[in-house]
């Protein structure tokens, strides 16, 4: 929270003397009133923000005068005294489990490879790994890093909890995500309701990936998501369009309509990453990333890149290793993270 008053007191000429080069009781009046309203307007934010259960970093920050004396006459002495700014900066550092917030990752570097590999999932800002399902954080910040600039429009059409667009938020892009389950929406506006760059707030929609009728042709810097992998996790019941409702055969399927959608808002030249996992079925590979991988090249994307993240911090790992083990299968530790270019027409 950045708060300036600016200011500019200027002492005529032959002023009374109250003080060294010429200042007057009136300048030093008009100096100590600045003072204390800073002083009381400090207390009353600070004490607004201990009411929201906030700890708070103060970083008082004055940059209070600038002296210039001119002696334009033997016998004359004029002060101007500028105060340029006097300003509040106070740095919020809101608790979670303790631990004060940071903004953005320790040591971030962009990734160089194609494989990709995130121990720590990441918990910046409200990052965390709730909800399940949820992608690292890094994933969305590689992408939108290196494939978009400041002010471009990021999509995230398949939007759960949000991780996407707190992502766009911190990095000052216009976020844009859909979510077609009510309640979702919900976890996502609570995790994107923070004090930093509130010019970045996103947009919302509840609203279908097959069915994009209110984002306009060719309007899309950047799309950055991550759908369901079919049915291996159910985020709703009996919500109509829910893709991880959806089998194996009918998710690709329907992806159909997605890519044709990714394709008409997405600007020409510009990039299109999804995050995709196989699955597997009677102990058998289902190729779900790379059948989806096709609906994109049919619709006309070219491949850019074939990223592989390794999967961590599964839950059920060990109670899986015991049955692949017992039923000769492997634990699938892997997605494929593709990145799509619209090409020129």
């Amino acid at each position: 929270m950045d708060i300036r008053i600016p200011t500019m007191i200027a002492v005529g000429e032959n002023s009374g003397s109250a003080g060294i080069y010429g200042l007057n009781s009136s300048v030093f009046f008009t100096f100590l009133t600045s003072s204390v309203i800073v002083f009381f307007l400090s207390q009353i934010l600070c004490k607004k923000e201990r009411g929201n259960k906030s700890s708070l970093h103060n970083n008082y920050k004055l940059n209070l005068c600038n002296f210039n004396i001119l002696e334009d006459f033997p016998n004359i002495c004029r002060m101007e005294i500028h105060i340029y700014s006097l300003s509040i900066l106070i740095d919020k550092k809101v608790k979670i489990g303790g631990e004060r917030m940071n903004w953005e990752p320790k040591n971030f570097k962009l990734e160089a490879t194609t494989i990709w590999n995130f121990p720590e999932r990441g918990n910046w800002a409200t990052h965390n790994g709730e909800y399940r399902g949820n992608w690292s954080p890094y994933v969305p910040r590689n992408i939108i890093s290196r494939y978009s600039q400041k002010d471009d429009i990021v999509l995230d059409q398949f939007m759960g909890s949000g991780t996407t667009l707190i992502e766009t938020k911190l990095l000052q892009r216009k976020g844009i995500g859909v979510e077609i389950n009510p309640e979702t929406i919900k976890i996502a506006k609570k995790s994107l309701n923070f004090d930093k760059n509130r010019d970045y707030e996103p947009r919302i929609y509840n609203g279908d990936a097959r069915n994009l009728y209110f984002i306009p042709n060719n309007s899309i810097d950047l799309i950055c998501t991550h759908p369901p992998y079919s049915n291996i996790i159910k985020y709703s019941q009996g919500i109509k369009g829910d893709l991880s409702n959806c089998d194996v055969d009918e998710f690709i399927y329907e992806m159909g309509a997605v890519v044709r959608e990714c394709f008409r808002v997405l600007k020409e030249d510009k990039y299109c990453a999804i995050l995709m996992g196989d699955t597997r079925k009677s102990k058998h590979i289902v190729p779900l990333g790379f059948n989806v991988m096709e609906k994109y090249l049919e619709t006309g994307f070219l491949l850019k890149e074939i990223i592989i993240k390794e999967q961590h911090n599964c839950n059920t790992t060990n109670f899986w290793y015991e049955k692949s083990v017992r039923y000769n299968f492997l634990l699938i530790a892997h997605e494929y993270l593709f990145v799509f270019r619209k090409p020129k027409f």
